[in-house]
């Protein structure tokens, strides 16, 4: 038996409970983000996000290209970060905080997150890309797995540009475990509600201009 044949199972359940056609799981949300970036080419593009979120964000919209701006919340809300969001400019959305049922927004790359005591899922560490383009997702799971197929390396004829941001099965397996607490007994889903963390306000930090 293939060790990553456990990791399809878990995408398969991340599947039926958010609404998302496809996903791939990932080491971490941060690396997600990074290869939606790069699937939607914001290459030079100006990307428009929250003033307090984690720094991961603004890295990531670097490190794929883009330039960040940087969106600046009511006062009523100033430090705070809840729920997922869109980085305005392209189709991914961050959702590090949102984790519920039958979340998937269509014609998007919605990023979750699995890291961090204070998140729905949490895995110690991973993430997952949510899709309804089955190009995107094919490109993905070539993409994370060090620009391999799912085959031996040996067999596989041609290698293709890639990183090594795949999912250990270890965690997978766990996050298979887990998925059975967002079901009621009956079997229905259960609605998790946002999640709402403070963040620093980066738009006040050199490292992202």
């Amino acid at each position: 038996m293939n060790p990553h044949d456990v990791t399809k199972f878990f995408e398969a359940e991340i599947c039926k409970y958010t609404g998302a056609p496809y996903c791939v799981t990932v080491d971490n949300e941060s690396n997600g983000l990074f290869l939606a970036l790069m699937y939607d080419n914001i290459k030079g593009k100006e990307i428009t996000i929250p003033c307090h979120t984690y720094m991961s964000v603004p890295n990531e919209i670097l490190n794929a290209g883009g330039t960040v701006k940087f969106w600046h919340p009511p006062l009523s809300v100033k430090g705070y970060l809840k729920g997922a969001y869109q980085l305005l400019g392209s189709k991914v959305w961050d959702s590090a905080l949102r984790f519920t049922a039958d979340m998937y927004i269509p014609d998007t790359y919605m990023c979750c997150s699995f890291t961090g005591g204070f998140k729905h899922l949490n895995l110690g560490k991973g993430g997952c890309i949510l899709t309804d383009n089955e190009d995107a997702y094919r490109w993905f799971k070539i993409a994370h797995f060090s620009g391999r197929e799912e085959c031996s390396y040996h067999d596989q004829k041609e290698f293709h540009r890639g990183w090594n941001f795949y999912m250990n099965p270890m965690i997978a397996s766990l996050g298979l475990l887990n998925m059975a607490k967002f079901y009621n007994l009956n079997g229905t889903k259960k609605q998790m509600p946002d999640i709402e963390l403070p963040y620093p306000d980066l738009s006040t930090h050199s490292a992202y201009k």
